[in-house]
This record gives structure tokens, sequence and C-alpha cells, in this order.
């Protein structure tokens, strides 16, 4: 579970100010935070279909915030992908 220091944390990196939580970055960083979370309890727990679910939802949401940051600032995505070790 992701805490509310790490939340504000990821904000403050990733949007314009410490609170600018609907900036495309910020909101990519907190999925990509809980996706790996997630990622680390089903590795202990992997008939948790439920949360598995919930998991492919929150992928499929920053895939689709990562093609709309591709379409609209190309820069912007080559640096959310390079600083949260997104692709290989």
């Amino acid at each position: 579970m992701i805490t509310k220091q790490r939340k504000a944390t990821l904000v403050g990196k990733f949007g314009k100010n410490p609170t600018d939580s609907g900036k495309p970055e910020a909101q990519i960083a907190i999925l990509s935070e809980r996706i790996a979370d997630l990622t680390k309890h089903l590795e202990t727990h992997p008939k948790d279909f439920h949360t598995l679910r919930g998991m492919i939802t929150l992928v499929n949401r920053r895939r689709k915030l990562l093609n709309y940051l591709m379409d609209r600032d190309i820069n912007a995505y080559r640096t959310i992908i390079k600083e949260l070790s997104l692709r290989k």
C-alpha cells in the first residue's frame, strides 16, 4: 500500500508543484508504485484473482496515460519512461 508521504514525494518529483497530482507524469508515477506493490503481493498470493484484476485495471489506466503523454509531449514521455524504468 502506498503511503501519503510516498505519494507526496512522487507528486513533488513529477508534478509542477508538491500539490499538483493531476499532471499525467505524477499520475503515472503513482500508478507505477501501486502496480509494484500489487506485484509483490501477487508473488506471495498467486491465486488472489481479485487483486490480479485490480492490477490489470491499473496497468491499463497507466497505459492510457502514457499514450496521452506520448501524443502531447514526447520528451516528457521519454523522460518518465527512463526515470521509472518502464521499458527495457
